[in-house]
């Protein structure tokens, strides 16, 4: 009777192997370097000079760490005497950390000839954000003959910085980069904000706003009862 299950060529061509998406699983070190010698460089960063692969290895081991395959492709391969877990963990803080900071960023748009309404209401937008911690990236977007006058946007765009001084600092001057000038804002620390369009005054006043209408609402109703 022939048999019916899978060969393990099957296996190897089907979905029986998982994807390794560790990053750091191809980086080669001690005795999976596969060039006969190295260029070393120390723990401290120094410059050890090309050393015999056998012989890199030892000296690694000798203090307790490994030797790590830094640039595979050089000729010959670059390798460092390094703790590769200690690399891997800070390596992959990093990354955690860039992507944490990448989703704390908020954008938003203006244009040349923006409405002042518009505008004061994406600056208390923008300073919300701030209020957050939150980056802010401000972009202004051209359309059209607009390009002819980007000194326009300029204007505009360092207004939006200069009202938001007192919650976020500007990383760089706006520039243009083809058709949009951007500026990154950054958050000052929490203790020296200064909101300028979210003020005390402004949520006490919204607070007194809602009860009155809140008020309002239950008169109406009791007299409809009535």
């Amino acid at each position: 009777m022939a048999n019916s299950s899978p060969s393990s060529g099957g296996n190897r061509s089907g979905n029986y192997y998982r994807r390794n998406t560790n990053p750091f699983a191809n980086i080669r070190r001690n005795h999976r370097i596969r060039s006969t010698e190295v260029r070393v460089i120390s723990p401290e960063g120094k410059q050890l000079g090309i050393l015999a692969t056998a012989t890199a290895i030892g000296l690694a081991l000798e203090v307790g760490l490994e030797l790590v395959e830094v640039a595979p492709n050089a000729k010959p391969p670059v390798c460092r005497i390094m703790d590769f877990g200690k690399y891997v963990y800070e390596e992959s803080k990093k990354t955690s950390n860039s992507k944490a900071t990448a989703s704390k960023i908020k954008e938003i748009e203006f244009t040349p000839r923006i409405e002042e309404h518009d505008f004061m209401t994406k600056l208390r937008r923008a300073e919300e954000f701030l209020s957050h911690g939150s980056k802010v990236k401000m972009r202004l977007k051209f359309r059209g003959r607009e390009m002819a006058r980007t000194e326009l946007g300029f204007d505009v765009m360092k207004r939006a910085v200069a009202e938001l001084e007192g919650m976020g600092h500007a990383d760089s001057e706006p520039k243009l980069n083809g058709r949009n000038i951007n500026v990154m804002l950054t958050a000052l620390p929490a203790n020296k904000r200064k909101p300028k369009f979210h003020t005390e005054e402004d949520r006490h006043g919204d607070e007194s706003e809602a009860g009155e209408t809140a008020d309002a609402t239950a008169s109406d109703s009791k007299a409809k009862d009535s």
